[in-house]
This record gives structure tokens, C-alpha cells and sequence, in this order.
């Protein structure tokens, strides 16, 4: 049983409550133990940073103080968080009190008020799927699946935040990375090429510009409809929202015809390792994906090898006897 800490953040609380059911089947039937942050608080999102650097920085630290105090081995002291957002901010706080004394000092000064005090690099932040693809691996996911997504066309979606800007250098492929592809492939799914795998779903542009916004979703879109995917498969509650809540906004808006499915990463492996719909979480999502889980198909039946006729010994053979003259010579 492999042990890590675990911020599972606002949004699996709620709007993406099907990514925190899911992530413990998944977790469990991988040998994964998590142990929640206690007390965890929010991690400010990506506005807070734009309104008050300082005190958005103390507030995702306090979680960070809070990880640091869980019962884990000093050297391996291992965060995850599913979310990507919740993912960048953790991992851009504890670089930048690395790099600057001055702001860890602050932060500090500020963690004191509530008696805590985070030393930074101590907490080594990571995201749910390198956690699994690294530590546990294909083989090892692949031995837990007993219903494969045959006939399933999938296309992976990392989003912006998970590969970019990799402050702990986890991906050798930043703008096309293929770890999940190869996850997904593990489950028995077809991926399908997906070039925009890692363009931006537009965060919180939809309450900014949502011109903006949904031209930035329907670009995501329409590649997936082009491949011909049946679902895209996600790594982010924000990426998720706004590819899913906001599809009929984009079908109205561009005079579309969208019908893709968004789910997240955790619930296609929770469906190949077995769970049913409902544990996943399936159904809960706006654009509903049990009409296209129908395509998935039973294992491919093997070809039958035909049997080989036993060969005959040579003794049961009529051999034909070779008449000789003188030797070197045939008659």
C-alpha cells in the first residue's frame, strides 16, 4: 500500500463530487492509501493571485503546512491533488518560497498567526495522474482491468495547468504529452489523435469575455468531433465545467451540433476496473454519457487456431527406394 497525502479541494466537494468518488475506487483498487489534509482551505483559484499576491500565497501555504504535518515518511512527503488548478497553485507556492527567502519569510510571518510554519520544499506536490502512471504504472493498471472500453474512442484532454509550467520537471513533453494516452490505452479504449490536447479550456473567461470563452471551448470541441471521439476524457474539474455545462452554449452560439460527453479520467478506469455507472458517478455530468458507453464492446473473441494433423512416422511412410548401379550413380 503506497501512502500519500491528499488535497482534494473545493471543487470535488461538489460540482465535481463524481472525480472524488471515482478517484477512491480508482485509488483503492491500485493499492493507493490517501490521507486527506486536515482542515484543508481553498487554494484561491487563479483570481486571488491577481488581486493580492501576498496573502494568496499565505493561503495556499497553509495548506502546505497543514500536508506537512501528516504521517508520512520525511522523504516522502507526497501531496497530490486532482484538481489542476489546486495542482499549479500548491506547486507554484512551494517553488516560489524556494527561490525567494524574502516571500517565504512573509508567508511564514503570516502561517504564524494560526501557529503554523511551512518549510519550503518539504511537500513535494503532485498531481493525481503522474502519481499513477509513475508510481503504479501500465502493467499494474492494466492487471486491474476486468471490463475493457473495447470499441470506446476517446480523446485524452490535459488541459493547460498539469504540464505547463512543471515547476518539479514531471513531463518530458509539456505541449504534447502522451501519459494519459497511454493510460486510456491500457483500459482497452481507442485514443484518438487529439492535436489540442493542451490548449485551454478558458478558465474563468466565461464570467470575463464570453465570446472569449466559448470560442475557446468550441475549438476543443469540434477537434474531438472531427476525430470522431465518443467522449473526452479530462484531468480538471474547471476543464470539465466548461467543456460540459457550457456545450449548449457553444451548439447556440456557433449554431453547432455538440453532443460530446466530458468526463473525467477516474471514472473511465473505475468503469474498466469493474465499478459500475453509478459508483463513478456517471449521470451526473450535463451532456449524458451512458448513450455512447453502449459502444463499448465485449473482449474480441480469439480466432481459433486450427489443429495441425499429427505427422505420420517415418516408418508409416511408403519410402521409395533408390536403385543404384554404382555408387554416385542413378538409374
Amino acid at each position: 500500500m503506497k501512502r500519500y497525502g491528499y488535497y482534494p479541494g473545493c471543487s470535488l466537494e461538489k460540482n465535481a463530487r463524481a472525480y472524488h468518488d471515482s478517484a477512491m475506487i480508482v485509488a483503492k483498487k491500485l493499492g493507493i492509501e490517501l490521507l486527506e489534509v486536515p482542515d484543508w482551505n481553498c487554494c484561491g483559484a487563479t483570481e486571488y493571485f491577481a488581486i493580492a499576491a501576498l496573502p494568496a500565497y499565505a493561503l495556499v501555504a497553509r495548506n502546505l503546512a497543514l500536508a506537512q504535518e501528516l504521517p508520512l515518511p520525511p522523504d516522502q512527503q507526497h501531496l497530490i491533488a486532482p484538481c489542476s488548478a489546486c495542482f499549479l497553485n500548491l506547486s507554484k507556492t512551494d517553488h516560489y518560497m524556494r527561490e525567494s527567502p524574502k516571500l517565504a519569510s512573509q508567508v511564514n510571518e503570516a502561517l504564524a498567526a494560526g501557529e503554523l510554519h511551512y518549510d519550503p520544499g518539504s511537500v513535494f506536490v503532485r498531481h493525481l495522474l503522474d502519481v499513477i502512471v509513475d508510481d503504479i504504472g501500465y502493467k499494474a493498471i492494466s492487471e486491474q482491468v476486468t471490463k475493457p472500453l473495447f470499441g470506446l474512442r476517446v480523446a485524452p484532454y490535459y488541459g493547460c495547468l498539469v504540464t505547463r509550467p512543471d515547476y518539479n520537471h514531471i513531463h518530458n513533453e509539456p505541449e504534447y504529452p502522451f501519459c494519459l494516452d497511454e493510460l486510456l490505452s491500457a483500459l482497452g479504449a481507442t485514443v484518438v489523435d487529439y492535436p489540442v490536447k493542451t490548449h485551454c479550456c478558458g478558465g474563468h473567461m466565461t464570467q470575463i469575455s464570453e465570446d472569449t470563452a466559448l470560442e475557446l471551448i468550441r475549438r476543443l470541441l469540434k477537434s474531438a468531433h472531427d476525430y470522431q471521439a465518443d467522449v473526452i476524457v479530462a484531468l480538471c474539474p474547471m476543464c470539465q465545467l466548461n467543456l460540459d455545462g457550457y456545450q449548449a452554449q457553444v451548439n447556440k452560439h456557433f449554431g453547432a451540433d455538440y453532443h460530446i460527453p466530458i468526463l473525467y479520467f477516474t471514472q473511465v478506469m473505475g468503469l474498466a476496473f469493474g465499478a459500475s455507472s453509478e459508483e463513478v458517478g456517471i449521470g451526473r455530468e450535463f451532456v449524458d454519457a451512458r448513450p455512447v458507453l453502449q459502444k463499448i464492446q465485449r473482449a474480441p473473441e480469439e480466432t481459433p487456431k486450427k489443429k495441425r494433423k499429427k505427422r505420420a512416422s517415418k516408418q508409416a511412410l511408403p519410402m521409395p527406394e533408390m536403385l543404384r548401379t554404382h555408387p554416385g550413380k542413378r538409374t
